[in-house]
């Protein structure tokens, strides 16, 4: 289920174990923490969904009043998932949907002057060392501002490191068995 705009529609997901979505418990304390009590906190951020899945992340930033979302998202059935729930909520502008790896995409995004306000990744669980590598990559680009936030969603006895690069790890929120973890650019 989505807040915002798109309140109470639920979006599709896929069978199977390939995706696992944010749940919606985890994805609304996320919301709640960015937004702080303040419904227009998201207005106008842009932001880039990496590893994206059904797209919840994302569609729920454009809900909340994102003006633009990056869905990164290489496996085909994902990205076709992504159009359609995107479609069924009757969004058709404010993003972009890049079929490809994450280092390409990132890439992709940074050549078209982006600067992102938040940037969401959410690889399957079973690639710990995606986390390490997305965030060594994020550190090093141009897509970060001095205060875009980088946030990790993993399990809960995972930890993809306190800093990686010039990102340091200032929060940490415990849902279940899943974890958030919020990154800053500490140069």
């Amino acid at each position: 289920m989505i807040a915002g705009k798109y309140r109470s529609r639920a979006l599709r997901s896929l069978r199977g174990l390939e995706i696992r979505p944010t749940s919606d418990r985890l994805r609304e304390s996320l919301f709640d923490v960015l937004c702080a009590g303040n419904p227009h906190a998201l207005a106008g951020t842009v932001w880039i969904d990496l590893f994206a899945g059904t797209g919840a992340v994302g569609i729920e930033a454009l809900s909340r009043g994102a003006a633009m979302v990056y869905f990164v998202e290489s496996w085909a059935p994902a990205a076709q998932l992504i159009r359609r729930n995107l479609s069924s909520l009757g969004i058709n502008a404010g993003f972009e949907l890049v079929q490809c790896d994450v280092s390409q995409a990132l890439r992709r995004i940074q050549d078209h002057g982006a600067l992102a306000d938040f940037i969401f990744l959410d690889p399957p669980y079973r690639m710990k060392q995606a986390y390490g590598e997305v965030l060594q990559l994020l550190s090093r680009s141009k897509l970060l501002k001095a205060n875009t936030l980088v946030i990790a969603e993993h399990q809960k006895t995972f930890d993809p490191g306190a800093t990686v690069g010039s990102l340091r790890c200032s929060r940490r929120l415990q849902q279940g068995d899943a974890a958030l973890s919020f990154y800053s650019n500490s140069s």
